[in-house]
């Protein structure tokens, strides 16, 4: 049986034969997480070195030196490791159910 047979018909009526549109919604709505996710640890970071460098906060907003640089490369690592591992662990855990089904 080919990999095409076992999605044929009347095989699981309410299952979607391709599962792209699936990974991609996963895929926007943790780039988003990510994006936002990865800023906020960068800006953690930020303030603990600036914390070990003596590096004094802004007067006014008390934010800490550079913190703009580390929350761009943040946000970018974080937009791209947590779709990949969101997506990464769907697709295991899906080969997991097909196996145990398979018997």
């Amino acid at each position: 049986m080919t990999r095409g047979e076992a999605k044929g018909e009347g095989e699981g009526e309410g299952e979607p034969n391709d599962l792209r549109p699936h990974y991609l919604g996963v895929g926007c709505f943790s780039v988003i997480a990510g994006f936002a996710g990865g800023a906020m640890i960068a800006v953690l970071i930020a303030k603990l070195v600036g914390a070990v460098a003596r590096c004094p906060a802004e007067p006014e907003t008390g934010a800490p030196c550079n913190w703009f640089t580390y929350a761009v490369f943040g946000a970018i690592a974080g937009a791209i490791v947590l779709p990949a591992l969101t997506i990464s662990s769907l697709r295991r855990a899906r080969r997991r159910t097909q196996n145990s089904e398979r018997g």
